[in-house]
């Protein structure tokens, strides 16, 4: 890590005061955290302020399809074990969102940065990490996002040399191809539920084989890595055979294997595996999610689903049937405006269940529901959602935008 030198230039000072004010003017006018406009506007005085803010700082960069935020969380409480953090912890993850975190963390030793799947390459060539963490890759907005085979090509050439240590998980063979390039990988079993992406070999373009957990390339010998860490069940197993056990208030499979990822990057910088584990059952809720909120005399759990591979890992946490799921789709420009995704989503797993569906796209889910010869009832809105179910809990899948709404609706 650099010294405690002030890093930064006049002109970059100036950037950061004047973010700072626009950021809050933007909050006091009732629109949002004002994290992003406070960043666009500081990066436009100072172009080079996101490489000064990170100067100081050993950095964390995290990116996948899903869990990204969550294991930005579960990184950043297991860090604070050894200093003070800055992280983007809302989920800002551009580079305007990113600056405008870092700019308010002066005093910290480590930054924890979530970033988006396109901007990873960006970011790590301006904040030069000291280890990247990748979850995933999974079809994603198919509208504005490059298909996922392109997105692990640009990580690839992206982290080609990359000084940082990779940690990344053994068992997504588009994050394997795309991490090979680096010199330092750590592996983790971390699982993979979702497998309709990687069905092709990302090196050659041959059919995967798949026995069991493992998979391999046919034609060109591409396979996966041994891991040194592992998920097994509600244990991570470290590099030296110890299981370690997973304590989290969070819920379901995927978060466990979050939590295992995290405990590979505490590692690495000297937090014992034991030590970062405890520390994440701190995090309760990450920015909403997994948030149960009474509401008209209900209790509704709030869970964001944004892709196939996030709604198939929500199915497998939800309370058996038959517990009533209220399900909330939009197509705004953060959600990706093409709904064509809905069809990969296997809704049968949803059978049992009384669903109620709302949100800007209610009829094209209606439809995909309809063909998955599943009960529902078309909705207004949330209130009349919630009126339709009986008191008790109530689970509440929302995509991004459709998320957000819910969180003002119920005031959270």
């Amino acid at each position: 890590m650099a010294g405690n030198s002030d890093p930064l230039t006049p002109r970059a000072k100036i950037a950061v005061t004047a973010g700072k004010a626009v950021a809050a003017a933007s909050r006091a006018a009732g629109r949002g955290s004002g994290s992003v406009i406070g960043g666009r506007v500081a990066l436009k005085l100072d172009p080079d302020l996101l490489a000064r803010l990170a100067q100081n700082l050993d950095v964390v960069l995290v990116s996948a399809t899903n869990g990204k935020t969550t294991t930005t969380r579960l990184i950043a409480e297991a860090l604070r074990a050894a200093g003070p953090v800055v992280s983007n912890a809302l989920g800002a993850n551009m580079p305007a969102g990113i600056t405008s975190a870092l700019a308010g963390g002066s005093e910290a030793r480590y930054g924890v940065i979530e970033v988006d799947e396109k901007y990873l390459a960006g970011v790590a060539r301006d904040t030069d990490p000291k280890c990247i963490a990748l979850l995933n890759l999974s079809r994603d907005q198919l509208d504005r996002a490059a298909e996922t085979r392109m997105l692990a090509e640009n990580w690839r050439e992206g982290l080609a040399g990359s000084k940082a240590v990779i940690v990344a998980n053994a068992d997504d063979p588009l994050v394997v191809w795309a991490a090979s390039s680096s010199p330092n990988v750590i592996w983790v079993a971390a699982g993979q539920m979702w497998k309709d992406d990687a069905w092709s070999c990302p090196s050659c373009g041959g059919v995967m084989q798949r026995p069991g957990d493992d998979w391999f390339c046919g034609e060109c010998g591409f396979r996966r890595p041994t891991p040194s860490w592992a998920l097994n069940g509600d244990h991570v197993l470290d590099p030296h055979g110890s299981a370690w056990p997973i304590h989290l208030q969070l819920p379901g499979r995927a978060n466990k294997a979050n939590a295992a990822s995290s405990a590979a990057v505490a590692a690495v910088f000297g937090v014992p595996p034991q030590v970062a584990l405890e520390r994440m059952y701190q995090v309760q809720a990450v920015a909403g999610r997994y948030d149960v909120v009474q509401f008209q005399e209900r209790d509704l759990r709030l869970l964001l689903a944004k892709n196939p591979a996030g709604w198939l890992e929500t199915f497998s946490l939800i309370d058996p049937p038959p517990t009533p799921v209220i399900l909330s789709v939009n197509a705004r420009g953060a959600d990706g405006t093409d709904t064509s995704w809905l069809w990969d989503v296997d809704y049968t797993r949803l059978t049992g269940h009384p669903i109620c569906v709302i949100g800007d796209r209610k009829l094209d889910l209606a439809v995909r529901l309809e063909v998955a010869n599943q009960h529902f009832q078309v909705c207004e809105n949330l209130d009349q959602a919630v009126q339709l179910c009986p008191p008790g809990r109530i689970e509440v899948i929302a995509n991004y935008t459709a998320f957000q709404d819910l969180r003002r609706r119920v005031g959270n």
